[in-house]
């Protein structure tokens, strides 16, 4: 069929070869394990020593276990769907290489622009997050940066910059030049070390907990507030998807996995299960050893419960080994987030160089591009302004991968591969997946909804300009 000028670009749907074709320099080095350990790194990173406390002292209460959960089966329904897209088109760029396939480009564009927004930003939380608990880890000793350079620019310290979070980037961008075979090991190594430290915690804490601290598991809920109640826990819900956003860290890499029919399935699922029973149990003990209003403010609370409990030699372990494991989710998320802007570079809808290699086969210039914005977004912003905006992206794209599903199906086994994975309970399960991921991202913060809003007018405006004379995919129609 001749397609027409105008407005045909929206039907300009991607051909899956291009991309096979494109993606071929990048090494297939990437299995089950190495999946798992990216996945599981991502997912716990920074967020399961800081998103408890914060969420139970400002939505939940108690009832932050609750939230977890809701969040956990919302995302769980949706890592089915990314599970069928990755081991069908195992391309760099996940939801926006998929979407360009079955729906378009310009809704590829939409979906990877959303994602990327909660990228950026992710880099910057964690980068942060990391500084946070190393400033506890500091204080301990009696050390402290001064405040100039231990804040961010809109943050309450009153800040110039937050030197440890730059550092922490940069460390992370100079592994990566090195290569995702060599990264992986060090990946792997750390997610070790981090799920012993969380167990260490839950089986310390444990012996420290008040039952009393339950007792109103709920909380009333707040009028005029996102606090208490169900609106609470639906609050505290949507913050913490900023959390489950490491398993498309997973996708985002299906062009390195080997035999991805396999891997990523297992990759996806499995790191989100393991991750979920970690969260849950990780902030029961949590907010059993101290009454949740007890975490307002506070960006590091599990080393802080520790060492008002009385623990101060098993806090300084797991601020340690926390502050080495939360590499892990700042490599998951720069990963995942170069690859994607190397795919949008690979098409023609950012700049070229965007989507250069270098000898090796790495996507260093799009690393390069994303660490300078990482190192904007942290020493702007503070831990909890960046948390409340993070969530809002990766909703986006969990909808429009869910309603996937539906253009993936029919063309599996035809002019697709038949993927190695398929979603349960087809045609049910997807509608209830894109549905739950709506209703999060209604209980969202207006100020949340609101910059999510300019990041997509931005995105339009960037794609109508630039993004479909150069595009590719269009040129190639």
């Amino acid at each position: 069929m001749t397609e027409k000028k105008g407005f045909s670009f929206k039907f300009n749907r991607a051909d899956p070869s291009a991309f096979a074709q494109s993606d071929s320099h990048l090494k297939k080095t990437l299995g089950v394990k190495d999946m798992l350990a990216l996945g599981i790194g991502t997912i716990v990173s920074t967020a399961i020593f800081t998103l408890p406390g914060i969420v139970a002292a400002d939505h939940a209460g108690a009832a932050v276990t609750i939230s977890f959960l809701i969040a956990a089966v919302v995302s769980g329904l949706t890592a089915f769907a990314y599970a069928e897209f990755a081991s069908a088109l195992p391309f760099a760029g996940s939801v926006y290489s998929w979407a360009s396939v079955v729906f378009g480009e310009v809704f590829g564009w939409i979906a990877g622009w959303a994602l990327l927004a909660e990228y950026f930003i992710c880099v910057a939380f964690v980068a942060s997050g990391w500084s946070a608990n190393f400033k506890l880890f500091l204080s301990a000793f009696g050390l402290a940066l001064p405040k100039s350079l231990s804040g961010s620019v809109f943050g309450s310290q009153g800040g110039a910059i937050d030197l440890l979070s730059i550092l922490a980037i940069l460390i992370v961008m100079t592994l990566l030049f090195k290569g995702t075979h060599g990264t992986a090991k060090v990946e792997n190594t750390l997610v070790v070390m981090k799920v012993l430290v969380i167990l260490l915690f839950i089986v310390v804490g444990a012996t420290a907990i008040h039952p009393e601290n339950y007792a109103e598991f709920i909380p009333k809920h707040v009028p005029g507030t996102t606090f208490g109640g169900w609106q609470g826990i639906a609050a505290g819900a949507s913050q913490i998807f900023l959390a489950y956003i490491g398993f498309d860290s997973i996708a985002a890499n299906a062009a390195e996995a080997k035999n991805p029919e396999k891997t990523m399935p297992r990759g996806i699922i499995g790191s989100l299960l393991i991750a979920t029973i970690l969260f849950v149990t990780v902030a029961l003990v949590m907010v059993g050893m101290f009454h949740y209003s007890k975490y307002a403010n506070n960006a590091a609370p599990a080393g802080w419960a520790l060492m008002q409990a009385g623990h101060p030699i098993v806090a300084n372990i797991l601020s340690v080994v926390a502050l080495a494991g939360m590499f892990t989710g700042l490599i998951g998320m720069m990963l995942a987030s170069s690859r994607l802007l190397y795919a949008f570079g690979r098409d023609g809808l950012l700049p070229q160089f965007v989507g250069k290699v270098n000898k090796g086969g790495q996507p260093n210039n799009a690393l390069v591009l994303l660490t300078i914005v990482g190192l904007l977004l942290s020493s702007l912003f503070s831990f909890k302004q960046l948390a409340s905006l993070i969530s809002a992206g990766t909703l986006i794209a969990f909808v429009i991968v869910s309603l996937g599903i539906y253009a993936l199906r029919p063309r599996e086994g035809k002019d697709l591969p038949k993927a190695g994975f398929q979603m349960p309970l087809y045609p049910w399960l997807p509608a209830i997946a894109a549905v739950g991921a709506a209703y999060i991202y209604i209980t969202l913060d207006k100020s949340a909804q609101i910059y999510s809003t300019i990041w997509f007018l931005l995105g339009l405006g960037i794609y109508f300009v630039y993004g479909r004379k150069h595009s590719s995919i269009t040129n190639r129609k």
